[in-house]
């Protein structure tokens, strides 16, 4: 069966300096993958070569099978790639919902997410709608920051530092609105450094150290001390 979203032996670099060395990766259909490790350890420079935002060679990333590696943001989204990307990055003189919408394209798509779908598995949001995205909480800026991607209704929601800064009972909250997103057939891949709720929300995990993967498989295919020791490289 091919992968839905695949890397190959995909390198990031940022001038001379390497941050991702041949990593392989794959993520099926319906499938919620996990990215962990510490920081400086690669994961979101991986993640952004898979939204776009990082060039690669066009073999090195296939989508159903075929070469998508190279292309920009714009078009990864068009091909059903939507990051949510790490500090939110909201419009900070737009309102809730004008945030939301800017992604809108007038249809709901397969997987069905529109502005009234969003806030409906948000409510909060559509009480909110008007106000300007940074007077919302942590949590809640991070709830439009995934609507916002949500609308394009992509094949593959990337997540970047979701929980990064929030409460525990903010953290509980989006990744509850995660195993929602899963259950209505949206494929998601998460890059966290809170491994609870990684190890909590994944059918796979990839653990990354010094831009390698240094484990990879089911969380209880390893115990703790394991995934700690491929973390942390002890």
């Amino acid at each position: 069966m091919t992968a839905l979203l695949e890397a190959r032996r995909l390198e990031v670099h940022y001038g001379d300096f390497q941050a991702v060395f041949g990593v392989d990766f794959h993520v099926d259909e319906g499938e919620t993958v996990a990215i962990i490790g510490a920081n400086g350890a690669g994961k979101s420079s991986f993640l952004k070569a898979l939204a776009g935002l990082v060039r690669t060679r066009a073999d090195g990333i296939l989508l159903d099978g075929k070469p998508v590696g190279g292309k920009p943001a714009y078009e990864m989204v068009k091909s059903g790639i939507a990051l949510v990307p790490e500090g939110r990055r909201l419009f900070p003189s737009m309102s809730v919902a004008d945030n939301l919408k800017m992604g809108e394209n007038g249809k709901s798509g397969e997987r069905g997410w529109s502005y009234e779908t969003i806030c409906d598995l948000f409510p909060i949001l559509r009480e909110r709608a008007e106000q300007l995205a940074p007077t919302l909480s942590g949590g809640q800026q991070q709830m439009v920051a995934i609507g916002r991607a949500l609308i394009t209704n992509p094949r593959v929601l990337l997540c970047d530092e979701i929980s990064l800064g929030l409460s525990p009972a903010a953290i509980k909250d989006v990744y509850a609105a995660i195993g929602e997103i899963k259950r209505r057939g949206t494929t998601i891949v998460i890059v966290e450094q809170d491994l609870n709720a990684a190890l909590s929300a994944a059918d796979r995990i990839y653990c990354f150290l010094e831009g390698k993967v240094s484990l990879v498989g089911r969380p209880d295919d390893f115990d703790r001390s394991e995934i700690l020791a491929a973390y942390f490289g002890s």
